[in-house]
């Protein structure tokens, strides 16, 4: 563990106590600006929620440089036809509801803070927004360490996006990593996060907001779906000449292609609807 990742938590915590001693009326001078007919969800966290096209490569054909990979915010918008939201309410009665994606490929919590893109979503966020947050396949690869975190830095940069959102009056939702397609044993997927798993659930214990243990939904679903079956239409594996992107072929249990990416959109919206049945009006 280097040094520089250990100066961080002092510093968070620092920001933390600023954040609290923020005016209480925030929310409301903000609400009472914003007569907003609309309900906006900011997905923040890595490559696996990420959404490949519009502006993530400028001025680059995503079809021709990125497909098939798909980050499962990606294809999140979809889940909220104005038909559907109806079944949202009570907690959200606006006329639409937009997903607004800007997690980004190899960040982890850290590099998320530093590189500005948590403020980027801070500074836009008003009441009754969601934030839901996914991070953790980068912030525990300790072979980047341009990346890595240790676990006490991850909580802390947990605890700092949650905080933030609570100041402007946003809802937080954590949510554990989702699934990479190894290790499989006996016919079962198992845990690749090791402890990266538990702490996004501990935060939100800690915090007494919602959390979303998305490693074991999507390691359930994908264990009913069988090794081969999730391998060859849900991650990024298939043979040479398939996708211009891919001349040579791909072989990637981390990556979704459009079909795993819908699968675990499905699971994280089914999961969000029953955290909206137990909130208020």
């Amino acid at each position: 563990m280097n040094k520089k990742i250990h100066s961080i938590v002092p510093f968070l915590s620092f920001v933390l106590l600023l954040s609290a001693c923020q005016p209480q009326n925030l929310a409301r001078k903000t609400s009472e600006k914003h007569n907003k007919k609309i309900t906006r969800i900011f997905l923040i966290g890595d490559s696996t929620m990420a959404d490949y096209t519009g502006d993530y490569d400028p001025g680059k054909d995503y079809m021709k440089v990125r497909y098939p990979i798909t980050g499962w915010g990606q294809v999140f918008q979809p889940f909220f036809a104005k038909d559907s939201l109806a079944s949202l309410k009570p907690a959200i009665t606006t006329d639409s509801v937009q997903v607004i994606d800007k997690a980004h490929g190899g960040r982890s919590t850290r590099t998320f803070f530093q590189e500005g893109r948590w403020r980027q979503v801070y500074e836009q966020l008003q009441p009754g927004d969601y934030v839901i947050m996914q991070f953790g396949h980068n912030d525990g690869s300790e072979k980047h360490p341009d990346r890595y975190v240790n676990i006490q830095g991850y909580k802390e940069f947990l605890r700092l996006f949650v905080s933030q959102t609570r100041q402007k009056g946003g809802n937080p939702v954590i949510l554990t990593p989702v699934a990479r397609n190894y290790p499989w044993k006996d016919g079962r997927l198992e845990n690749v996060h090791g402890e990266y798993w538990k702490a996004p659930a501990e935060v939100a214990l800690e915090m007494n907001i919602s959390c979303i243990d998305l490693n074991r939904l999507s390691m359930d679903y994908f264990t009913e779906k069988g090794q081969d079956f999730t391998t060859r239409h849900y991650f990024m594996n298939f043979p040479a000449h398939t996708y211009e992107a891919y001349p040579e072929g791909q072989k990637d249990n981390t990556h979704f292609q459009p079909e795993g990416a819908k699968a675990v959109a499905s699971i994280v919206y089914r999961e969000f609807k029953k955290i909206l049945s137990t909130q208020k009006k």
